[in-house]
């Protein structure tokens, strides 16, 4: 008898059919993601859990959830897990590096691009006629930007994207600085990245880039206090985590122009509202949490997600297994 699978949105057809010769597959097929009580009651009648990081997987759905051996999560972070309740109770969780690093290091460029060259508002600028009602097709002020080359670069957070994003930060011509937890040697030398703390980092950048998971440590890294120390005309991006940046802080920012202005995919809360005070701001670019949403990223996702759940179901080692630590408590697979 094969072992239960519950998927908790609707992924690729032919990763399902893969899973399939595995594991008894049950998909989630609406559009919202499933509410907490109706995730609860499934998690308790399945042996493997496909979760996104929208699915809150705490310690009450994990202690009840007693034929759970596995939850692959379709994304890199899985701060919606609690992982180390999972280890206790012997529950592999799995995640996806690597497969999306390309597609969230371009959208940080486009995000980037888009705001120092003001495209959104240009686009509204022409869809909406103001172009049209100004009477002249040129001006010497009209949609002044910023151009890239020669300015500053921050990074905060050099793993994989991050490094991505500096490489192509070079390629326009921009000094790289960086802050984090340990310092990148190899990039130091490729890219002649400096290494700066938080705060430096900050107070000398022309473009901050946030490129770290959302933990204790980095819960509001970027607070009233720190936005402060950014230029005047700074800008910050996040396709990180939104709960890095301290949103209240951030609309505070923006109102009284201690920031030039912000690129955002990753909110506090998600979806964002229409009257949320982050859509006033012309200066600001908003994305829907678009960061690994190419098809070639989000297809090699979920093939790394059926990667995981048939090598656990082999009685292997999944290849991106977040809590090592349940080797200790439990080998893999169902047996």
């Amino acid at each position: 008898m094969r072992p239960k699978l519950f998927v908790t949105r609707e992924l690729f057809p032919n990763v399902i059919e893969k899973l399939s010769k595995y594991y008894e597959v049950e998909v989630w097929d609406r559009y919202q993601p499933p509410p907490y009580e109706v995730l609860l009651e499934k998690a308790k009648e399945v042996d493997a859990l496909a979760s996104m990081l929208s699915d809150r997987i705490d310690c009450n759905l994990l202690q009840q959830a007693k034929r759970l051996r596995i939850v692959a999560q379709y994304a890199v972070g899985y701060d919606n897990i609690d992982v180390a309740c999972a280890t206790r109770l012997g529950i592999y969780v799995t995640n996806t590096p690597d497969v999306l690093t390309e597609a969230t290091a371009e959208l940080t460029w486009a995000l980037i691009l888009a705001v120092a060259r003001r495209i959104v508002e240009a686009d509204t600028f022409v869809r909406w006629g103001e172009w049209w009602r100004t009477r002249t097709g040129w001006h010497p002020h009209m949609m002044l930007g910023v151009e890239l080359k020669g300015k500053t670069l921050g990074i905060i957070g050099l793993g994989r994207i991050g490094s991505r994003v500096a490489e192509i930060g070079k390629a326009f011509g921009m000094k790289i600085i960086y802050y984090s937890r340990s310092r990148n040697e190899e990039l130091e030398k490729r890219l002649g990245a400096e290494y700066r703390d938080i705060d430096t980092l900050l107070q000398e950048a022309d473009i901050v880039s946030i490129h770290v998971p959302l933990t204790k440590e980095t819960y509001h890294l970027i607070n009233e206090e720190r936005l402060r120390k950014m230029k005047r005309t700074a800008i910050l991006i996040n396709t990180a985590r939104g709960a890095v940046v301290d949103t209240n802080a951030l609309v505070k920012a923006l109102a009284e122009g201690w920031i030039a202005g912000a690129g955002l995919d990753v909110f506090e809360q998600e979806p964002l509202p229409p009257n949320h005070p982050l859509t006033a701001f012309k200066n600001v670019v908003l994305a829907p949490h678009i960061g690994s949403a190419t098809y070639e990223a989000r297809h090699a996702m979920a093939e790394l997600v059926a990667e995981n759940l048939i090598t656990f179901y082999e009685g292997r080692e999944p290849p991106t297994l977040v809590n090592k630590d349940v080797l200790k408590v439990r080998p893999p697979g169902f047996k």
